[in-house]
């Protein structure tokens, strides 16, 4: 679950971000959407614990984040959010294997080759696994980021502009995507974007509400 009060942020020399209260159960889907500069990017990081607000306060999966220290913070983040960035970040040096056996590693877990190779069955991309990056297509590599995303089967899935440079068919197939894994799960899924394709693709799933950042 994600449960917001009066939650603002500032950056030095700028103007307050402040944001509406929701209230977004777990399993739920969050949309938030606005243009550019509107505060997507600084609330997904307010949700995931990389940024401390500077006014209100953001509960996710039950932990209040307002106070929470940095190596709590870090250890809190590797077991419950899954996060998949607009950039996927994929190491171009390592299989698709090592790239999510890094994310164990990161986390502080052995390597566990069994979830590895869940992880990818699951998101269809198993018979990749000794390939690298440069030799996946987009959205292949898209399902790889996912299935590192939710590796560790995070509480919270966190996607940024996932259907940015997408054509139509691969942006509801992208939507789908985070839908059919989020639900897998049992994860709340927020998506940030400024696509108003994935609001129309998004199907009717129990606790969605969109959150609109800026002036619309």
């Amino acid at each position: 679950m994600i449960r917001t009060r009066q939650l603002a942020y500032q950056y030095p020399g700028g103007p307050a971000l402040r944001f509406d209260d929701i209230d977004v159960p777990q399993g739920g889907v969050l949309l938030l959407r606005g243009a550019s500069g509107s505060g997507k990017s600084t609330w997904l990081a307010l949700a995931a614990g990389l940024l401390t607000p500077t006014a209100g306060d953001i509960t996710v999966a039950g932990q209040s984040l307002t106070a929470l220290g940095k190596v709590a913070g870090d250890a809190w983040r590797a077991k419950t959010i899954g996060f998949l960035p607009q950039k996927l970040h994929l190491s171009s040096a390592l299989t698709v294997h090592a790239n999510l056996a890094i994310a164990q590693w990161a986390a502080g877990q052995a390597q566990d080759d069994v979830r590895i190779r869940e992880a990818l069955t699951a998101l269809g991309v198993d018979e990749l696994a000794a390939r690298k990056p440069a030799q996946l297509s987009g959205g292949q590599a898209q399902r790889v980021a996912l299935a590192r995303a939710v590796l560790l089967q995070p509480k919270v899935i966190l996607a940024d502009e996932p259907t940015a440079s997408l054509d139509d068919e691969a942006a509801t197939q992208a939507v789908a995507l985070l839908q059919a894994t989020a639900m897998r799960y049992g994860a709340t899924l927020v998506i940030a974007t400024h696509d108003a394709r994935v609001a129309a693709n998004l199907d009717d799933q129990i606790g969605f509400q969109p959150l609109f950042l800026g002036r619309q």
